[in-house]
């Protein structure tokens, strides 16, 4: 099991000011904006596979 990723910054305003929150793996909280956010590992995308060949409904075209 590796550490937690930590982001550098706030998605929404941008402030660094970062702390983990209580609601569990990947739940952060913002003190200058006041918001919680949860980051999440999606998955691994297919070896050759671009973003510009995927169309709007996440399909690769």
């Amino acid at each position: 099991m590796s550490e937690r990723a930590a982001p550098f910054y706030c998605p929404y305003c941008g402030d660094e000011d970062l702390r983990p929150s209580e609601e569990g793996h990947g739940a952060w909280e913002c003190a200058s904006c006041n918001r919680a956010f949860r980051l999440s590992f999606l998955g691994l995308l297919a070896k050759g596979l671009r973003h510009d060949s995927v169309d709007e409904g996440g399909t690769a075209i």
